[in-house]
């Protein structure tokens, strides 16, 4: 069966970037959450045009790509996550062409572009659950999770929604519940059924003609779902944390084993692995959400060389205080549930709270933080995603209740306020009203007045900001080809103090982290080192002591 309503107009574009298979391993990705980047067309919301606009901000910033979340045709009751046409843009983004015209100058500019997939669920007003939900018997029926219900009415399992409540939702017009992991206007696709993936791999190899070069895949781990709708078991209360759901979400309180995490993905993996490798230079990065299995099923889903490239789980988006022993801790478990796999680090995102706010809420000096927590991050075993305004320093904003748009904010507040606050527009330039970001009078979400003080143009060529900072280590970075591919070997843990070598070939590269706000010594390993300039950050060395100030980093390669 054909998704494609349209006549198929997509074309090859033609890439400038040297070919590279592995281009995706030790690569930085800049997340750009579309809506709020840059708006062309002065309605408030950020497009693609906007997008294509700003993109040399992002090669001169130093990344290697750009991950651009949904922009497809969606009634945006999640923004954009509820897709109801996977294969045209939606009107508030532009069109194909416009598209197409991002493409061009991205790689014009040696930035390759992956965009975000979202194949657990679909809008409910996409035309597939529009004809599935009509009835039993015509030809979409089975393209979603249905069920009956109890005897008495009432939902088939115990399943819940990450956004509250229920996993199911009863339809009066067939008569029965559909699945939705998500909102109830996000119905889960029964990815079981043959038909539905042949459609989610024409979609993808409709993007990859038109000359993307890889995938983010939201929620990667939804695929499937128990066939025998079998309840999830109660979690124990010790064994809860917030690493995907907030504390007061009850949907921690079970064991997530048969909703989601399913041994039937593995296969699908392969198949959509195989679609990749019909064009070249194709990468993908999946996004595992499981709050006790997720570096394990990383492990799965990153094995062997025919499934992921490479996934993220939260361990580093949780609100988990980020200690040396902490970066240690997650390093080590992602080595042994993942020996054959490669992670995709991220502090912040469009859905977690900025790490500047997030870590940072009591530090005076959030800039000297912002630096330091870049360079850690930097400098990790595995690919690295930035986050828009991450290299500002942008910090949490405090979203009104009235001004929220987010659903999972709405449904929890005031304990958790959603995800409002790491969405706000990006800010160019620090003497307009709007940041430069829109001519609007008013954009979707407000822009703080202390984001706007953070202005792209308000730390441009000022040595000190954390902007030339982020520019500086991404430079200093690629000159040691160990950060981007080398492997990772901490020292003894200290309290404050991050100490690790990473080592590719015969370069092994020292780095020292003081993860307080007061000064800390540490003392180099054993050896002849030679200090490392370049990076931006000054400590003291005597003898084999180094002195390292209060947010400060030391760099040292063996000589």
């Amino acid at each position: 069966m054909n998704a494609f309503n349209q006549q198929d107009t997509t074309m090859t574009v033609s890439s400038a970037l040297t070919p590279d298979k592995d281009w995706w391993r030790g690569a930085v990705i800049y997340q750009i959450y579309p809506r709020s980047y840059q708006d062309s067309n002065g309605d408030g919301i950020g497009d693609l045009k906007g997008i294509t606009s700003r993109l040399e901000h992002i090669a001169n910033l130093g990344a290697d790509a750009i991950w651009i979340s949904p922009f497809f045709t969606s009634p945006m009751r999640d923004f954009g996550y509820d897709v109801s046409n996977y294969v045209d843009v939606d009107p508030m983004f532009g069109t194909l062409a416009d598209f197409d015209g991002l493409i061009t100058e991205a790689h014009r500019l040696g930035i390759r572009v992956m965009i975000d997939l979202v194949l657990s669920h679909t809008s409910d007003q996409h035309p597939w659950f529009v004809e599935s939900r009509s009835s039993r018997s015509n030809p979409r029926a089975d393209w979603y999770v249905w069920s009956d219900s109890k005897p008495d009415g009432t939902p088939p399992n115990n399943w819940l929604s990450i956004f509250g409540g229920s996993g199911w939702q009863w339809d009066p017009t067939r008569m029965q519940y559909y699945m939705h992991n998500f909102l109830t206007s996000q119905p889960d696709l029964n990815l079981h059924n043959p038909d539905v993936q042949e459609e989610l791999l024409n979609i993808t190899r409709f993007w990859l003609k038109r000359g993307v070069d890889g995938f983010r895949l939201d929620t990667i781990n939804f695929y499937f779902h128990d066939k025998e709708l079998r309840d999830n078991p109660a979690l124990a209360p010790e064994r809860r944390n917030a690493s995907t759901a907030p504390a007061v979400n009850p949907y921690n309180f079970q064991e997530h084993i048969y909703d989601k995490n399913r041994p039937e993905n593995l296969e699908f993996l392969k198949r959509f692995r195989a679609v990749l490798d019909e064009f070249p230079d194709i990468a993908a990065v999946g996004e595992v959400g499981d709050s006790q299995r997720g570096l394990e099923i990383v492990g799965e889903y990153t094995s062997g060389d025919d499934k992921m490239q490479m996934c993220y789980a939260f361990e580093f988006l949780a609100p988990d205080a980020l200690t040396p022993a902490r970066v240690a801790e997650v390093q080590a478990a992602f080595a042994k549930a993942a020996p054959e796999g490669w992670a995709c680090w991220a502090f912040s995102n469009h859905d977690v709270v900025r790490h500047v706010s997030r870590w940072g809420e009591a530090v005076e000096d959030k800039d000297a933080l912002a630096k330091v927590l870049s360079a850690l991050l930097m400098t990790q075993r595995g690919s690295v995603c930035i986050y828009e305004g991450e290299e500002l320093g942008l910090t949490e904003a405090d979203i009104a209740f009235e001004d929220l748009q987010d659903p999972y904010g709405i449904q929890f507040w005031p304990e958790f306020k959603g995800r409002d606050g790491c969405r706000t527009p990006m800010v160019w330039d620090a003497g307009h009203a709007q940041a430069g970001f829109s001519t609007s009078d008013k954009t979707w979400l407000p822009i703080p007045t202390e984001h706007k003080m953070r202005a792209v143009s308000a730390q441009q060529g000022n040595e000190g900001s954390v902007l030339e900072h982020y520019r500086r280590f991404l430079a200093f970075r690629r000159q040691h080809p160990a950060f981007a591919k080398g492997k990772i070997e901490f020292q003894d843990a200290d309290a404050t103090v991050s100490s690790y070598t990473r080592t590719l070939g015969n370069e092994t590269v020292l780095c020292l982290f003081n993860l307080s706000a007061v000064s800390a010594t540490a003392r180099l390993p054993e050896g002849d080192w030679e200090v490392l300039e370049g990076h931006g950050f000054s400590a003291e060395l005597n003898g084999t002591t180094v002195e390292l100030p209060a947010w400060g980093a030391f760099f040292a390669r063996h000589a």
